[in-house]
């Protein structure tokens, strides 16, 4: 026996160059009873060699198959061998353990990632184009009310539209949907992102329950409405009290003349009766602001929206000597109700006229961004004063105003109408300096 694969190569070689030479000799010297025993020899060599490589291509092969199947247990023998073999085994155990620490790592950041999806008590659910769900973790579980979740189409047993809500979520989406549980029922907001897996494409869906967040938001919603409606009423209820409390007095005293009770009875009436008509328009202004219909969305031109806005506010435009910028895509069209958006650009206008101050030479400037995913923001800014810290957390809420004569539902209702057409309204300052009050559409299918 030999003692290895590269000594018996080495002694198949020596064989093949002698039996060659042997061979060619023979053919020389016209030796042809020689021939044959030199094929044979010469055949033999060349399946020993055959053998050898095959045993060379065998080791790697193995090597190979193991790490595919996940095998790291095996280990090449470093001893007995010629120095050649002894590399090539000392490198394919080196390449073995390289891979195996780094599956290792692999498992290891697996089983963190997910001790970390299991601890979160955001819901995250993966799934592919075809709504099977790859991975969820027990917050989702707990959220949908499910022992396994498997595909989208199990949503059926929590609201039939949802398997279908959920099949057309697209990246970037955020929808808010309910989830009745044993105990209560939950207000759940779902964001959509993607991930590139070797399976394809997934989609990545958080679910986070803002029903506490909503809650807290609501009332101190009411607080502040509540607040301001008590500050309104008792500045009107007020002076009525006191008037009638005097009045009473007077004529139950009968000190005064009846002349200088019937002036002081017909003011006290007047003042009765501006007071009153004061707390109803605060009432009208309350029912106006419960009662906006729902948008009827048709093809709107908002350049041409636009110019109409202006043409209204031209005489305080020009009195003001405000300069207006026009900053428009042409014939850019949105999808809305053209009532319901004239009425929140006029507000807006007119709100930016009277932030700035009479020959400041400050300018009002409309203007929009466009993005692929068939929104606009349509942006009104104006270079006036903005906004004091203070007041600012109150502007959006319902009849909070610091005008003497305002009402105080003009932003509350632009915002409100906005939320009917699925937009927002939002407000900021600008990089320049200016006060911007931004809107968000949607563009026109296939615009």
């Amino acid at each position: 026996m030999f003692k290895s694969i590269q000594y018996q190569i080495t002694i198949y070689t020596v064989l093949l160059i002698i039996t060659t030479v042997g061979i060619t000799l023979a053919i020389v010297h016209q030796k042809y009873l020689l021939l044959l025993p030199g094929i044979i020899v010469f055949v033999l060599c060349l399946s020993g060699l055959e053998k050898c490589h095959k045993r060379y291509n065998q080791n790697f092969m193995f090597l190979l198959n193991a790490l595919d199947n996940g095998d790291y247990s095996f280990h090449f023998s470093e001893t007995k061998l010629s120095t050649r073999e002894k590399e090539i085994n000392v490198m394919m155990n080196w390449i073995k353990d390289i891979l195996s620490n780094a599956r290792k790592q692999v498992i290891e950041n697996e089983n963190f990632l997910s001790i970390i999806l299991e601890s979160t008590s955001t819901g995250i659910v993966i799934v592919d184009d075809t709504g099977i769900i790859q991975r969820t973790n027990r917050a989702a579980l707990n959220m949908l009310g499910f022992h396994v979740f498997s595909h989208f189409n199990q949503l059926h047993r929590i609201n039939e539209t949802y398997p279908a809500l959920f099949h057309q979520l697209k990246v970037g989406d955020s929808i808010q949907i309910s989830l009745m549980t044993e105990r209560e029922e939950l207000q759940v907001n779902v964001r959509v992102s993607q991930i590139l897996l070797k399976r394809g494409m997934m989609r990545i869906l958080t679910m986070n329950n803002i029903g506490n967040e909503l809650e807290s938001k609501e009332m101190e919603s009411w607080i502040r409405l509540i607040r301001v409606m008590t500050h309104e009423i008792m500045n009107s209820i007020a002076p009525i009290t006191s008037l009638s409390e005097t009045m009473q007095f007077l004529y139950k005293s009968n000190t005064a003349d009846s002349d200088e009770l019937k002036q002081n009875t017909l003011e006290a009436f007047e003042t009765i009766h501006t007071t009153a008509k004061g707390l109803l328009s605060f009432v009208e202004s309350y029912r106006k602001f419960t009662a906006i219909p729902k948008p009827k969305k048709q093809k709107i031109v908002i350049n041409t929206l636009i110019d109409k806005v202006v043409k209204l506010h031209e005489t305080s435009l020009a009195e003001k000597n405000i300069e207006l910028q026009i900053q428009l895509p042409e014939s850019l069209v949105v999808f809305a109700d053209e009532n319901l958006i004239t009425q929140v650009l006029i507000n807006l206008l007119k709100n930016a006229i009277e932030a700035i101050e009479e020959n400041s030479n400050e300018k009002i400037i409309i203007s929009a961004d466009c993005y692929h995913d068939g929104r606009i923001n349509l942006n009104v800014a104006n270079g006036g004063k903005t906004i004091p810290p203070e007041i600012l957390p109150h502007i959006f809420v319902p009849f909070f105003t610091t005008k003497s004569s305002g009402s105080g539902i003009g932003l509350s209702v632009s915002r409100y109408i906005m939320r009917l057409h699925n937009g927002k309204l939002i407000h900021f300052v600008s990089p320049e300096g200016m006060t911007v009050f931004q809107l968000t559409l949607e563009l026109e299918i296939g615009a």
